[in-house]
């Protein structure tokens, strides 16, 4: 369970590792981002920011639009916190496929005795094909929920792929993905350095979501599956 300060180190390692490739010009692209067969799907336990989050990232968010238009920046109905992805994005995948309540039923049993927690957004980090925004949380509450979800469907018969590609400790936001080599990457740079220390705001987290979700969390392919209260 990460520490507050090694979730700082974490995120400026991440930082210091994609500078290094940015500043060579190495940015990974997505070619799936314009994909029209992009049939990945799964299913997501996810946090919402506040309105008054969301739309200090839009603003900042606009000042690289008029920079790097061609990006791929993610819209304010998309941002989101993954609190674990239970069954990570593939091919084929279908919620007809799962027994969709029997999901909601053991989350919910988690739930019960979870405490919402405040998240506070501040700077961002990136990896060599994404920007993101850091969350940072003070308590222990999301680690615990994280192990408390981990375990109860590790003891169920539910299928899950939870850890399968990392495993997730951190609070951040992809809030932006490359769809090509930026145009103007000295002056890109240049204002994403500038980012490194803008506050985002806070917020506490007292309502997740269960969703079926495409690779992106995309509005217009996400399916709320249930909207859940912590506690």
């Amino acid at each position: 369970m990460m520490t507050r300060q090694q979730l700082e180190q974490h995120y400026q390692s991440l930082w210091l590792q994609s500078l290094q490739k940015f500043e060579q010009q190495q940015f990974d692209t997505d070619p799936l981002l314009t994909a029209t067969n992009d049939s990945r799907y799964g299913v997501t336990l996810l946090a919402r920011p506040s309105e008054q989050v969301k739309q200090q990232i839009q603003q900042h968010l606009a000042e690289l639009m008029l920079l790097e238009s061609a990006q791929y920046y993610y819209p304010a109905s998309d941002l989101h916190l993954t609190i674990l992805s239970l069954i990570s994005c593939y091919a084929g995948f279908t919620l007809s496929q799962i027994d969709t309540a029997a999901y909601v039923e053991l989350v919910e049993e988690v739930l019960a005795d979870a405490a919402p927690f405040r998240l506070h957004f501040r700077g961002i980090t990136a990896s060599p094909s994404c920007v993101l925004v850091q969350g940072f949380f003070d308590g222990q509450e999301l680690n615990q929920l994280r192990a408390k979800l981990r375990s109860a469907f590790g003891l169920s018969t539910l299928q899950h792929s939870i850890d399968q590609r990392y495993v997730i400790q951190t609070a951040h936001m992809t809030v932006l993905r490359f769809t090509q080599q930026p145009a103007n990457p000295a002056l890109f740079l240049q204002k994403l350095k500038a980012f490194t220390s803008v506050d985002f705001g806070s917020c506490v987290i007292d309502q997740l979501e269960l969703v079926g979700n495409d690779w992106y969390q995309r509005q217009q392919k996400t399916v709320l599956i249930k909207s859940l209260r912590l506690g």
